[in-house]
């Protein structure tokens, strides 16, 4: 009776308090609340005698969170990623224009300034339109003006130099061109003549493939949640060989944009499909590390670019070898099983226990839960489910949530769009380093693979730092220092080479700490309800990002550094805005829209003094359950 009493006495005037600090009591980890708090889970048998929740988490605990059998199928699974890292970089050499002028036949003399010689291949790696055209002499006695997109014939001419003010027939060069073949010998670009008028064809490839990244995510994110992620692993991974390729024998120009259209979608979809993966097979201890390092396959294959660009420079031969780099992948990855977590989600029970079985055999584990164990309801752990049911009322339906609830308030509205930002300038400033290093002077194959190179160790530095500093304080200086890095690019002057290489690596190693870092950040800033509406916007804002960079590399000629002007401005600007963005280090992960937005602010004194007898009454609650 004295039990009964108290409930009800406590439940008549403080259910509404109750309700609007749900999240402080019920979810809290205090000693006040968790001995009542487990008691009902017990009941329920959410928790074992232990007291351990039975969650499908608990697998890690008993099976080991990165034991062998996960790291086998992380190494396996991550060695394809460098594939998604090849495909995305490789048009930096599939479509590279070389130097180029107009050609006419039987060309016998050559001038070019105060230079003379008998072969326009002589003067092609020096020359630049801005001092003036090629003069050439044919075995007919033509003399001709050549420029980049046009031919000048002479008007009767009076001796062969390089001046002339006579009348000059001027012509299209009609699909003949003379290239530089010292750097690339084969192109996309020399093999269909896509410069002058064409030249936008040749621009518009990494665009379209963008595009293809940015629909790939999607379709395939999506079929991965109804089809299984193995399934989709090994259709991605098999279609990656198979256009890769393919790409090698397109006929023409309109057949190799859309073979790399689809290319771009099986690699998104790979590259998508495997950080859930990897996450679903990995535990809570190192799930941070393993997710992160997966953007280090992506590191390796853009390294393997620029040797394999280095060494081969036949565009066809140097696709089929970045295709089949990592086609022993195929051999083995229709032995992949599928996650415990997606077996269990669709009521496959008895795969699920067969696959702990296996797990535990290979990692040599005394395994003894069962899934049946793993699947007991948890919803009693909501406290608004709990009052309502002990109040006998049913209750409230779950309200459908939108793209808008990022918007809800401004203060999460200001957080969502500078993480938007974090995402967006993160991306573009990615695909900025990284096609635009072959601009930066020296040898282009050795700045690319520098590119690659620099983000093995700061994927290190960022987890490090977000563990012991902070997200915010390691997120906003990366940031700010890519943006210092790309303003400081423009200052140097345009004989010191290797410093603006620095420079550009800098940026580039600051700008993967961010790019890394803002996964884990953006599910830390948000509540359970729309954690992965905040991760699904953010991530259609990166992709948009991979879309317009190449845009902006091109922008390079209008000004060689406008894009570094570009990137470092909105690095700078978004930098300062995320220092206004909360801590999340040490934080436990929010459940609802209100302690979300309290992230960051400092407790008023009214809410302490609310949380405070809120806490006494659920002690009082646990004191006379305790009553026999």
């Amino acid at each position: 009776m004295g039990t009964l009493c108290v409930r009800v006495c406590v439940r008549a005037p403080l259910l509404p308090s109750l309700l609007s600090v749900k999240a402080r009591v019920y979810h809290s980890g205090s000693a006040a609340v968790r001995p009542w708090r487990e008691r009902q889970q017990r009941r329920t048998g959410s928790l074992d005698a232990q007291g351990k929740k039975m969650t499908v988490e608990r697998i890690f605990d008993e099976l080991g969170h990165f034991k062998r059998f996960q790291a086998c199928l992380y190494f396996a699974a991550v060695f394809q990623a460098t594939a998604c890292g090849i495909h995305y970089l490789a048009s930096v050499f599939l479509v590279e224009t070389p130097n180029f002028v107009c050609s006419v036949p039987n060309v016998t003399d050559v001038l070019y300034g105060n230079l003379t010689g008998s072969s326009l291949d002589e003067f092609l790696p020096s020359f630049d339109s801005k001092n003036g055209p090629v003069v050439v002499r044919t075995a007919d006695g033509e003399q001709w003006e050549l420029s980049r997109c046009r031919a000048a014939l002479r008007i009767k001419p009076i001796g062969f130099t390089y001046e002339f003010d006579g009348n000059k027939t001027v012509r299209a060069c009609d699909k003949n061109f003379a290239y530089d073949r010292s750097e690339i010998q084969q192109s996309i670009v020399t093999d269909w003549d896509l410069v002058c008028e064409k030249g936008w064809l040749a621009k518009l490839c990494q665009p379209t493939f963008m595009l293809g990244v940015l629909i790939g995510a999607l379709v395939f994110g999506d079929l991965a949640d109804r089809v299984g992620r193995v399934k989709i692993l090994m259709f991605t991974s098999l279609c990656q060989f198979g256009f890769g390729v393919a790409v090698a024998f397109s006929g023409n120009y309109y057949f190799f944009v859309v073979l790399r259209f689809l290319l771009a979608m099986v690699s998104s979809g790979y590259l998508v499909v495997v950080f859930v993966y990897v996450t679903e097979f990995t535990g809570i201890k190192v799930r941070t590390w393993t997710s992160m390092h997966v953007h280090a396959a992506f590191a390796v294959g853009i390294m393997v670019v620029a040797l394999t660009g280095y060494l081969v420079r036949v565009w066809w031969i140097y696709q089929i070898i970045l295709s089949t780099c990592t086609s022993p992948f195929l051999f083995f990855c229709w032995k992949f099983p599928e996650t415990p977590f997606y077996l269990m989600a669709k009521g496959r029970h008895k795969d699920a226990q067969n696959l702990l079985d296996k797990i535990a055999q290979f990692n040599g584990i005394d395994y003894r839960l069962k899934v049946e164990e793993l699947l007991e309801p948890e919803d009693k752990e909501n406290g608004t489910a709990l009052l309502a049911e002990e109040a006998g009322q049913p209750s409230q339906p779950e309200k459908k949530l939108s793209i808008l609830d990022l918007f809800g308030s401004w203060r999460m509205a200001g957080r969502t769009c500078t993480v938007w930002a974090i995402w967006f300038i993160g991306s573009l400033g990615y695909y900025v380093f990284s096609l635009g290093s072959v601009n930066l002077g020296g040898n282009q194959y050795v700045n690319l693979f520098l590119v690659g190179a620099v983000e093995l160790p700061s994927y290190l530095v960022g987890c490090f730092a977000m563990d012991r500093i902070g997200r915010k304080k390691t997120c906003a200086p990366a940031l700010l220092l890519a943006g210092v890095a790309c303003i400081l690019i423009i200052v140097v002057p345009p004989d010191i080479e290797i410093l603006a290489i620095v420079l550009s690596m800098t940026g580039k190693f600051a700008i993967a700490i961010a790019f890394g870092l803002i996964y884990l950040y953006t599910c830390e800033l948000y509540p359970t309800i729309i954690r992965s509406l905040a991760v699904g916007s953010g991530s259609m804002m990166c992709r948009v990002g991979s879309v317009v960079a190449p845009f902006c590399v091109y922008l390079a000629d209008v000004w060689v550094y406008l894009p570094q002007l570009i990137v470092g401005i909105l690095a700078f600007i978004i930098g300062v805005l995320t220092l206004m963005l909360p801590e999340t280090l040490g934080k436990p992960l929010t459940t609802t829209l209100e302690e979300a937005e309290a992230l960051g602010r400092e407790p008023s004194k009214k809410n302490s003094a609310l949380g405070h007898k809120d806490a006494e009454v659920v002690l009082e609650m646990n004191q006379n359950e305790a009553k026999p």
